[in-house]
């Protein structure tokens, strides 16, 4: 039995990341440590965060070609075009007072 994706809140912390994505070209990736320094958030936060978000399809993470020699290797994420729907559509729900105190389910179901 496979498990459900997470529902996703939309706190402040979640539209910092998500508003960050939206922000950055295709070809200025991000990745954990970057999203991290430019949010202001810890990665004690970011990384159980951008977890959340690729388990509910709503970013998609591919690690970088290559090994560096100075620093490990990145795992750079992109918003996907699900993500990006559910992120309007939460943000049009918020917008119109309709958003549910207890999170949104990929697809736009309410729990």
């Amino acid at each position: 039995m496979t498990e459900p994706p997470p529902k996703i809140r939309l706190t402040t912390t979640t539209r910092l990341v998500l508003d960050l994505f939206l922000a950055t070209g295709s070809d200025d990736p991000l990745w954990g440590y970057r999203i991290a320094e430019e949010t202001g958030l810890g990665p004690g936060t970011v990384y159980p965060l951008l977890e959340r978000l690729e388990k509910a399809g709503w970013i998609t993470g591919s690690w970088e070609t290559g090994i560096p020699e100075d620093r490990p290797r990145r795992r750079f994420y992109t918003l996907s075009g699900a993500g990006r729907q559910e992120y309007a559509a939460l943000q049009a729900a918020r917008g119109r007072g309709q958003l549910p105190r207890w999170g949104w389910a990929p697809g736009g179901a309410q729990r």
